[in-house]
């Protein structure tokens, strides 16, 4: 899979991919993650890729000229199977999406900036929009990364054991049991004897149980659709 990041800041996107999971999906030729920064783009000698809104109100927009010049220059070179913006005003960012993105080959990540872009970038290029929640950051930048890293850990081979990422949360609309490991006593604190009975069928069971109770009790509204099933 290849994600090509466009950003205004392209720094900031350095180090999530540089270290653990990211890096070795790269080592192993599994996910490759370039990013162009926007302002190479730009026609303007101080290589600006803002100005003010039209009709007024605090804060720059992103302009729509950088932008097109850069999707047409990745479109020249290969198809893409979505063309994703990061922004607030997007759907929630949820696991079945990381699943179905997970299958594409390539995409482009568009990272907001300043007030946003213009809003012709989105009625024309953009194919997806997704927040990563209710709240605002500086840039697209953090969530782009998020983004690619919920997608990069689920392409076979990035992890050791590919069965690691079927049981994480949300994978089937329950939170993940509790986990423990060595040692099995410490500060009088013991690991449920279950998980020490050998007996797979009753630890299933047990792990299945014991995710419904977390989840109902940390996220009673992802039961709706689990119940209905």
């Amino acid at each position: 899979m290849r994600i090509d990041i466009l950003s205004a800041v392209p720094d900031l996107l350095k180090s999530p991919f540089a270290h653990s999971i990211m890096q070795r999906a790269n080592d192993k030729g599994l996910l490759e993650v370039v990013v162009h920064d926007i302002r190479d783009f730009s026609t303007n000698k101080h290589k600006q890729i803002d100005d003010y809104q039209f009709g007024g109100g605090a804060g720059m927009v992103m302009q729509i000229e950088p932008i097109d010049r850069a999707y047409k220059f990745l479109k020249a070179q290969r198809d893409y199977d979505e063309f994703i913006y990061m922004t607030p005003d997007g759907k929630r960012l949820e696991q079945k999406t990381c699943n179905r993105l997970s299958l594409k080959q390539n995409l482009i990540i568009l990272c907001g900036h300043y007030k946003g872009v213009d809003e012709r970038v989105r009625e024309h290029f953009v194919t997806m929009e997704i927040s990563i929640g209710d709240y605002v950051l500086s840039g697209g930048e953090l969530p782009a990364a998020v983004l690619v890293d919920s997608i990069g850990r689920l392409l076979p081979g990035v992890l050791g054991d590919e069965s690691s990422a079927l049981t994480d949360s949300f994978q089937d609309g329950l939170l993940a049991p509790p986990i423990y490991t060595r040692p099995a006593e410490y500060n009088g604190w013991g690991v449920p004897e279950v998980l020490r009975s050998g007996n797979f069928k009753k630890i299933e069971q047990w792990r299945e149980e014991q995710a419904y109770q977390r989840t109902k009790k940390r996220r009673p509204d992802l039961l709706k659709d689990w119940d209905e099933e």
